[in-house]
């Protein structure tokens, strides 16, 4: 009897390190900023101060890298947008590129926990912070995929306004940086995904949205990590941006509250190119934001009150407070595109961008 009770002892005592051991994901690796950050007039980021860092763990193989707080002044909680990074023997998985300057440095950061080569990467949307480094990716040998819209949002745009005053110029189109596998979002099959990867033990599947931040958003879904890479359509450091002559929409937005609440359960982490990780309740008091200001300047509107009557009332000041990073500039931009779309339609999309009407 006592030596029954020693092997069970014995066992018991060498299942303790797997319990005490085991990893529980996600894990925080370096939190983001919140604030509140100043920039001197003028100042341009120094993409130079910028470090690309493992800021997120999402499992045992697939991370997140993203940018240092305070140095950037479009995303100062932390700079560019995130990447997603799948490894393994299968090679490497990627979603988003971060910006063109700091492309060396994401692949250094990379190199820090995989050799493994870079084989795929997908595009969740066309703004530079998030595809930057798409060309050096693809000499690395990554295979680029997005939606339709997408490519077409970042070919030189022939109907572009002039450059403001002192703003530097644009950088040279690259070839490279177009992605070379596309699909496009067809409402009738809205939420399935137009691309599935098998990879490292993983299931990707690449979900085309319907035009929301942008006209040609992905969202990406980890199925064994329970994890969705959901983009810039949902952020809480800052008021929401619906870069409406690129093909976003402020209701697109609310379409894609909704698809979200569906593609997830309640212990899916999700992921938005800045801010902090939140879940699908999360997304309840951000919709119901909108859906309100939504109301109160299609009102006003009707009315007849202009944009600048509008942006004088403070609208969003009940929301300030809860949320971060809520600059002038952001507050304007939001209202804006409220007032874009409180009433009637907006432009159609062609080739990924929206032909939109000055505001008096």
């Amino acid at each position: 009897m006592k030596s029954k009770w020693m092997l069970l002892g014995a066992a018991a005592l060498m299942a303790v390190p797997a319990i005490v051991w085991a990893q529980q994901y996600p894990i925080q690796v370096v939190p983001v900023g919140k604030g509140p950050y100043t920039f001197p007039p003028g100042f341009r980021t120094d993409f130079s101060k910028v470090q690309i860092l493992v800021t997120e763990k999402l499992s045992s193989n697939l991370y997140i890298l993203h940018g240092n707080a305070g140095v950037d002044t479009a995303h100062p909680d932390a700079s560019g947008g995130r990447m997603a990074v799948l490894f393994g023997p299968d090679g490497v998985f990627l979603v988003d590129s971060e910006n063109k300057p700091v492309a060396a440095k994401s692949l250094a950061a990379i190199r820090t926990f995989t050799q493994a080569p870079i084989k795929m990467m997908v595009n969740s949307h066309a703004h530079s912070d998030h595809t930057g480094g798409n060309g050096f990716f693809a000499r690395q040998g990554a295979v680029i995929m997005a939606q339709e819209n997408l490519r077409y949002e970042m070919m030189p745009n022939p109907n572009a306004p002039p450059r403001p005053a002192g703003a530097p110029p644009l950088p040279a189109f690259d070839p490279m940086d177009l992605p070379t596998v596309t699909y496009k979002y067809e409402a009738a099959t809205e939420g399935k995904p137009a691309m599935v990867i098998h990879m490292n033990g993983e299931t990707v599947d690449l979900i085309p949205m319907m035009p929301s931040h942008m006209g040609g958003d992905t969202v990406v879904k980890f199925e064994k990590a329970n994890t969705i890479y959901i983009q810039d359509f949902y952020r809480n450091f800052g008021y929401p941006f619906a870069d409406q002559a690129n093909g976003g929409s402020i209701k697109g937005m609310l379409k894609a509250v909704d698809l979200l609440m569906n593609l997830s359960d309640d212990k899916t982490v999700l992921v938005p190119g800045h801010g902090t990780f939140i879940h699908k309740q999360d997304l309840l008091p951000y919709r119901a934001m909108i859906v309100d200001l939504l109301a109160k300047v299609g009102e006003l509107r009707k009315s007849g009150r202009s944009l600048k009557d509008i942006l004088a009332m403070n609208i969003t000041q009940k929301y300030d407070a809860t949320t971060l990073g809520d600059t002038q500039d952001s507050k304007d931009r939001f209202v804006t595109e409220l007032y874009n779309e409180a009433v009637g339609e907006l432009p159609p999309i062609v080739n990924g961008r929206r032909n939109m009407p000055r505001n008096n």
